[in-house]
């Protein structure tokens, strides 16, 4: 019995490491199990170097006929978990065939790597980005590790951003104009605009605005849409009356925001939408909902913004 338990042990350890990783940033990433980590954060044209560690199970020697590790940038969609689509594949050769004693580094480096696509988790899809390591052998079959990283891309502030505004109404009862400072915001923006009541006949309980976030997964008729509520600020509590105005404040940082994506490689999409919603006496819901862009900027970017 213990001989068929040791036959099925790993014949040695892989691991990588990344050349900078004790000064490159980190981010949260979730994982399958549902826990998080803190990953190594790269952006697109970085250079990836580190080092593949094989150290074999001491006392044993690992046969091998070649090891490599390659980058790869993969779309899974949840409805087809375990399929891969590859947008990005790079690879490097480490060790030619022959056997390994004792432990042993093969240095790698990608240079100026393409990563277009930014990490994401979503409710029905996941881009990621992961080295994987071969060991390609024959019997008892090849080693494989895998070792994350996460990809963040910023943006400049737009050069044109327009301000929102918008009314909404039903004939002879109610009519409401609101505005919004702008239609693009960064992930730790502050959303400011107001509310102006121009014809209230309706008798109102309350009114929300809502941050909504919208994925869209496949295409045609296939097409998959899931819709998520993010946040619900109260902007009212009580019935308006004709002539007020109502002040909006809502900062995003709190929430977990992603950057707007559009068509990512013709596998999904993420948009963002602000929803005003107003409740009359008997519950009635009454709806307005504006999409606004996400983006995210460089966090020096964001300091002089704010000053």
């Amino acid at each position: 019995m213990n001989f068929i338990i040791e036959a099925f042990k790993p014949a040695c350890h892989v691991s990588v490491t990344f050349a900078d990783a004790k000064h490159r940033k980190q981010a949260a990433l979730k994982k399958e199990n549902g826990k998080t980590e803190m990953i190594p954060l790269f952006r697109s044209q970085d250079n990836i170097i580190g080092t593949v560690s094989v150290e074999p199970v001491p006392g044993k020697k690992v046969e091998h006929k070649g090891i490599k590790v390659e980058l790869l940038g993969q779309i899974e969609m949840y409805s087809d978990r375990g399929n891969f689509y590859d947008f990005t594949s790079l690879v490097r050769e480490l060790d030619i065939p022959g056997e390994i004693y004792e432990k042993k580094d093969f240095p790698f480096e990608f240079s100026s790597v393409e990563m277009p696509y930014e990490t994401y988790s979503g409710i029905n899809v996941r881009l990621r980005y992961v080295l994987k390591v071969t060991i390609t052998r024959g019997y008892p079959g090849s080693i494989v590790q895998f070792q994350d990283f996460v990809v963040r891309n910023y943006s400049p502030s737009p050069s044109i951003n327009n301000s929102i505004k918008m009314e909404v109404g039903i004939e002879d009862c109610l009519h409401i104009e609101f505005e919004y400072n702008k239609s693009k915001y960064h992930l730790k923006d502050v959303i400011i605009g107001k509310i102006y009541f121009l014809l209230v006949r309706i008798k109102m309980k309350n009114m929300d605005l809502e941050i909504r976030r919208r994925e869209s997964t496949g295409s045609g008729t296939s097409t998959h849409v899931e819709t998520e509520t993010l946040a619900k600020y109260e902007l009212m509590d009580g019935a308006p009356v004709r002539g007020e105005s109502i002040p909006i404040r809502l900062f995003l940082s709190p929430y977990e925001l992603t950057p707007t994506y559009r068509n990512t490689n013709n596998k999904f999409s993420v948009k963002y939408y602000l929803n005003l919603v107003l409740v009359d006496e008997e519950d009635r819901r009454y709806f307005k909902q504006q999409e606004i862009t996400i983006y995210r900027l460089a966090e020096s970017s964001e300091q002089a913004e704010a000053l």
